[in-house]
């Protein structure tokens, strides 16, 4: 324990943009207030709302579904909520599942700790178990995205026993390399402008887009991306961004903006300030391989498909030896990094073709 905070505090001793306010955690009034706005949702959809008790915080989920059906967990990524899984879990519901979509740890209406070091993989992972467990299964059937699907992945290394197969999307296995640290690794391949360094110093990312008008800046930034190269965000990026993408409806966008205006986006950032911490508390799994069965989706257009040695590795049996049970890798001609927005009957049909084998 005490290696661990001292791990925390050499992590984060960053200096701190002057008079920072962390608005991330909200309060339960606010969460209460946030819960009732959903549920007016719920009146349309036919999701269910409800907050949990799993492994100290508060968490949201969404779900449909019968009770005794099989569990699909749908864990999304960032700036993504519960929200982007909409479509998914109607259609799962509808064909005999219970689809369940938590805003993950820092998002959205569950709660979201300030410090970093709240966001290990085994805090990440233990969300997951815990609710898991709340849910009264034993396994389920995984669906990740992004920081979801690396969530996956490390679920999928401390708990296999709790997973019957996983869909993953957009963020393949990464094999830890122990010679080197993530963020030197990505300083070293991109620079200091790449978007995973410009986001490390606490508050200072937080600073911009508020100086920038809120949410919506990062938003459209981002949702807008579609550009097989990586995502660079130097100081005033912010100021001139693209509209969002045709694929997202007014009500995505509104549901989107006023969330993360609520909340702001520190929780979501602590996923990427914990990299290099948890890189060195999962030097234990140094080697390991995914031992559940996996089918891996991406899009030609995203920019993690296209970074340095992913498609040798995807297409030429490298994430086959890390993954032994890989099953299928699908690339997705056209489509960038959101596929479940993007593309989301093809999507729901691709998960729904896999798990149906088990």
């Amino acid at each position: 324990m005490r290696r661990l905070l001292s791990l925390c505090r050499s992590a984060f001793s960053y200096k701190t943009t002057t008079n920072y306010k962390p608005s991330c955690f909200p309060t339960q009034q606010t969460r209460v207030q946030n819960l009732s706005a959903s549920n007016k949702m719920a009146d349309l959809t036919g999701i269910n709302h409800r907050m949990l008790k799993i492994n100290g915080i508060n968490m949201h989920v969404a779900e449909k579904g019968d009770e005794g059906a099989p569990i699909v967990l749908l864990l999304h990524g960032f700036p993504d909520l519960w929200y982007s899984w909409r479509h998914q879990i109607s259609a799962l519901a509808s064909l005999g599942y219970r689809a369940v979509a938590p805003d993950m740890r820092g998002f959205g209406d569950t709660d979201a700790p300030t410090d970093a070091c709240s966001y290990t993989y085994g805090h990440l992972v233990g969300d997951l178990v815990g609710l898991i467990d709340e849910l009264g299964a034993h396994q389920v059937f995984v669906v990740a995205h992004d920081w979801g699907a690396m969530v996956a992945w490390w679920f999928a290394l401390f708990r296999p026993d709790r997973i019957k197969a996983m869909v993953s999307m957009s963020v393949p296995f990464t094999p830890r390399n122990p010679k080197m640290k993530p963020l030197d690794m990505l300083r070293g391949f991109y620079g200091d402008d790449y978007y995973i360094c410009r986001f490390q110093v606490p508050g200072e990312i937080e600073a911009e887009i508020a100086e920038a008008g809120g949410a919506e800046k990062l938003l459209r930034k981002v949702y807008s991306y579609r550009t097989p190269a990586p995502l660079m965000l130097p100081k005033g990026a912010l100021e001139d961004v693209p509209p969002y993408p045709d694929w997202m409806s007014n009500d995505e966008i509104t549901y989107y903006q006023d969330k993360f205006n609520q909340t702001g986006f520190t929780g979501g950032l602590n996923y990427y300030r914990a990299l290099n911490l948890n890189w060195e508390i999962t030097a234990p799994w140094t080697k390991a391989q995914v031992k559940v069965p996996v089918k891996f989706m991406v899009g030609d257009l995203d920019l993690t498909y296209n970074g340095p040695g992913v498609k040798d590795y995807l297409n030429n049996g490298g994430m086959k030896k890390d993954v032994p049970l890989l099953q299928d890798v699908v690339v997705l001609p056209g489509v960038g990094h959101f596929l479940q927005h993007e593309k989301p009957d093809l999507i729901t049909d691709h998960i729904y073709d896999f798990i149906t084998k088990f």
